[in-house]
This record gives C-alpha cells, structure tokens and sequence, in this order.
C-alpha cells in the first residue's frame, strides 16, 4: 500500500492533503502537534487591573494543560481596543490569542465607530472564565459611606465630583455615565490607561470614586483604602453582604457583571480552539486556581467557543442601545 501527504492550502492552514490509495481527503492535524512553542496571551489593559489578575491566574495552569508556557502580556491603551487589535491581527495559528472583556469586546466597539474592528466578525471566541461584579467604590475621604448618602452628596453637589475609569468607551466608563443617567445625578469623567492606574489614583485620593470590577478593588476594600457604595451583581455578595445591589437601589438596568474569557483572531482552527478550552476547562478545576478566581468575588463560568460567542453578541447589543437610548459620546 503507497500513501504520501503534502501541506498544501485545503480549506485552512490546519489541514493536510492525503493521496491514499488514489484517494484525496482533507485531514485536521494542526491540534495533533499544537502547541511547539510558548503562546502569547495579551492582556489589553496594564498590570493590576481584574483582568490582568484574572489572567494570571490561569496562565501557569494552562501552560501546563497544553504542554508549553502561557505568556502573559500587557497591551493597554484604547479601552482594551490597542491590545485587541494586536491579537485581531495576529496569525490564526493560536500562537497569540487574547483575554476579552466587556470593555475591549462590547461597551469600546459600541461607542466608538473608529474602534477599527467588529467584535461579531473579526475574532475568535474561545472561551469565557468567570463572570465579575461590578463596584462603585470611593476614597475613604469620601463624605459619604453608604448608598443613600453617597446619592445625596452627588445631587447636592452636580459637577464637584469626579470619576476614574480604565479607558473612555470602557465598561466602567458605560456603566457610570448609565448610572448617571438613571439617577439623575452628573460627575465628571477621567479615564485612564487601565484599569490599574485608575484604581491607584481612586486610591491615593486624586479621583474621588471609581466603577471597578470587583477582583481589583476587593483588596483595596479590605484594607479599609476604599469604601464600597453599591454592586453590580446578581445578589449581595458574601464578601460584602451588607453593601447593596443595583437592582436592590431602584436602578437593575446597571446590574451587569463582567466577562473575562479568552479569544483569538478571526479564522482559528476549530480544532486548536477546541484543544486550548478543554484545557482550560482542565486548568481552572485545579483547587488552587478555581480558589485564586474565586477569592477575587468572582464566580467560575467556562463555557465554551458556542456559548461565549452568544454572550459577547449579547453584551455588545445591550451596550449599542445603552449608547444609543442614552446618547453617549467619546469625551
């Protein structure tokens, strides 16, 4: 019996053409090998935000899973959108893929038209890894240390206060102007390059407050160096069991966590998406990772390709309205 196969372009990059026995047949074989080599996982805001810990914290783990090392990098600037593009415009072979988030994959692409990439065409969704709340939290400085006050203080004084954001056309940034908006109150916007540097200034007390995902407060909140007013989630949270709601204060259109997943460019091998979920899948029941996510306030929430693909379409149409109904425009 003669067989021989040769590389060439049949259907995608992730396929060899096999001559068997007069026979010609395409043959997935990318995932077989895959990976060769250290992959890239960038990270698109700067180091100390959520989801550069969130990062992190399954790198290690599903570097083991696949057999070489997950290398985690930081690309911040744009709202999430400078990094994302990065791995957009990376080949498809999953040697660079990304983490997504609500900010880079929905709230920046649906106010800003020159975000140069459509989230619903031009990625690969592999995978969510856990669903984060939300926390608008002050300087202990703050004149006000719960929610009703907190929004007499803001009424009382339109203007005087300002918030710190990751990036314009970020998810903090969205929600605080919705938050705005529904209760009738203004602040003042300054967006940063991450959410890291935000939460370090809403810290040191040059920003009064900060709409923070919860990962990257909570050690803060802890430590008494910040105050927390009020949480998006779905019910109160153990770790702050007596900090309210959104939909508990009146306003349930804000209470909205975020996603923090993992993606590739557009055109990936199915195959070689297929392998980096189940090991992540693999990584994340690791006891040591799934306590380090879900220390941080967050909740597990692996997924898949499919799924994670419907909830980031999800996201991106209710920011799109949210923009729209509201009227929001880039600073």
């Amino acid at each position: 019996m003669k067989w021989f196969t040769r590389r060439i372009l049949c259907g995608d990059a992730s396929q060899i053409f096999v001559v068997l026995l007069g026979l010609s047949v395409c043959l997935p074989v990318i995932a077989q090998t895959y990976p060769t080599k250290p992959i890239r996982l960038i990270v698109p805001f700067a180091p100390g935000g959520s989801t550069d810990i969130i990062a992190r914290s399954v790198a290690d783990g599903l570097g083991r899973q696949l057999g070489q090392p997950v290398i985690v990098e930081n690309k911040p600037g744009g709202g999430g959108t400078v990094g994302t593009t990065e791995v957009i415009r990376a080949s498809k072979d999953g040697y660079t893929i990304g983490m997504a988030t609500v900010s880079a994959t929905a709230a920046n692409p649906a106010i800003n038209p020159k975000t140069g990439y459509d989230p619903l065409k031009d990625l690969t969704a592999i995978s969510n890894i856990a669903a984060t709340p939300n926390v608008i939290a002050v300087n202990p400085a703050f004149p006000a240390k719960d929610y009703k006050t907190f929004l007499a203080e803001l009424k009382a004084h339109p203007g005087q206060y300002s918030y710190a954001s990751s990036g314009t056309g970020g998810i903090g940034h969205l929600q605080t102007e919705l938050f705005k908006s529904l209760a009738g109150v203004y602040l003042v916007h300054i967006p940063y390059r991450g959410g890291g540097p935000a939460l370090a200034d809403t810290v040191g007390g040059q920003v009064p407050m900060i709409f923070d995902n919860l990962p990257s407060a909570l050690p803060f909140i802890k430590d008494g160096k910040l105050i927390p007013i009020v949480v998006a989630a779905p019910k109160r949270l153990t770790q702050l069991p007596n900090v309210p709601t959104f939909a508990e204060v009146g306003l349930a259109p804000v209470n909205r966590m975020a996603y923090y997943g993992l993606i590739g460019p557009a055109g990936m091998p199915k195959d070689v998406v297929e392998k980096i979920y189940t090991s992540l899948q693999k990584a994340v029941a690791e006891p040591a990772i799934r306590r380090r996510i879900e220390d941080t306030g967050s909740l597990i929430n692996v997924n898949g390709p499919e799924a994670f693909t419907k909830e980031i379409a999800a996201e991106y149409a209710i920011y799109k309205e949210v923009v729209a109904t509201q009227k929001l425009q880039l600073d």
